[in-house]
């Protein structure tokens, strides 16, 4: 199916009401810190120098949803989550190609991350209590990039319309996530009696229900519809008119990294600003050449000292935005241009992306 296909399917899907799913486990973890950072307060290593010395930004994604985070035949990547990546990179390095990207599942994609083997990740994942908190898993957790929503894909001729017809019945599920998490709540509170399967890859699961090993397969909305277009008969398959739970997806690196965090909060909010700003990967330069605006100057890093206080070029904004656009280029980009973005719009415009002054 065509991206414009995607993106239709996805717009109906989503509409206004997106407010997703996808994340780790909510159970406490060891709290390792990663390798290269150190507790901020110490004065010590970040992150930022491993990254810099290093050359390159690891960045870990799923690797398998279109329009997020996919890998083509050809090994290229693309979506929404890499180009968050890229920005980062631009950022930090100049170089948004400076990234190696790392395919983590559900179940690996903390450890990794406390382990030191990626520096950050932009994989579909939930921001919740647990996953944030030094008692938990002790995750910072960078701006939200997409409101998505828990959903239900059935068989379009199984005649199952509500959760209460799901009596019974099996479903696919990818384990260690909010998904799970929500499908055990949900059904409870319906009453629902049903079989979960648990995978630990969402491709397997996916494959899983295609095999008819599953009555149902529940995801986030985004990743059902994407995951659809790659079926081979996609009209047989629907999703149901409900609504889960709500999944704020963003970014996330390890606690106890102050500088590293905020490079990658501060990107990604200035992606936002960027957009409220009008400033695009077209006019950038233009828009620098040309502003009176003290804020944008200053966004620019032609006042001020905004890159240096994060401990990077005064540029750093410029080269994201040169990079991959601003947030509502990303997301027309990879996602669907000219689709309603709901919730994913601009507070300005009902939404609810919003970045805090640069001031």
């Amino acid at each position: 199916m065509s991206k414009k296909g995607l993106i239709s399917l996805i717009a109906l899907a989503l509409g206004a009401s997106l407010a997703a799913c996808g994340g780790p486990p909510s159970q406490p973890t060891d709290q390792a810190s990663p390798t290269g950072s150190s507790p901020s307060g110490l004065g010590t290593t970040s992150r930022l120098a491993a990254v810099k010395s290093r050359g390159k930004l690891i960045c870990g994604v799923e690797g398998t949803i279109p329009g997020f985070s996919f890998v083509d035949s050809s090994g290229n990547y693309s979506g929404l989550d890499v180009d968050i990546c890229k920005a980062v990179a631009a950022a930090v390095l100049g170089d948004a190609n400076a990234v190696e990207y790392r395919n983590l599942d559900s179940t690996e994609r903390f450890t990794a991350l406390r382990g030191g083997e990626v520096d950050m990740l932009s994989r579909n994942t939930t921001w919740t209590l647990s996953r944030d908190a030094a008692g938990g898993n002790a995750m910072e957790f960078a701006p939200t990039t997409f409101y998505d929503a828990q959903g239900m894909m059935v068989r379009a001729d199984s005649g199952i319309t509500t959760l209460q017809d799901m009596e019974g019945k099996s479903i696919c599920v990818e384990t260690g996530t909010t998904t799970e998490l929500n499908l055990t709540s949900r059904m409870t509170e319906l009453g629902v009696k049903y079989t979960d399967v648990k995978f630990q890859d969402g491709t397997e699961a996916v494959q899983a229900y295609l095999s008819g090993r599953c009555d149902g397969f529940t995801s986030d909305k985004s990743q059902l519809f994407a995951r659809r277009t790659q079926f081979p008969n996609p009209e047989e398959h629907i999703l149901l008119d409900v609504t889960m739970s709500k999944e704020p997806l963003g970014p996330v690196t390890m606690n106890n990294d102050s500088q590293w965090y905020d490079v990658v909060k501060w990107v990604t909010f200035g992606l936002i600003q960027a957009e409220e700003f009008k400033i695009t990967q077209a006019n950038v330069d233009q828009v620098a050449a040309s502003s009176t605006n003290k804020d944008v100057r200053a966004f620019l890093g032609l006042e001020g000292d905004f890159g240096p206080q994060l401990g990077l070029e005064k540029d750093f904004m410029v080269k994201a935005i040169k990079a991959v656009g601003n947030y509502g280029e990303i997301y027309d980009r990879n996602i669907g241009e000219g689709i309603p973005r709901g919730l994913n719009k601009l507070w300005t415009d009902g939404g609810l992306m919003y970045s805090p002054p640069f001031r």
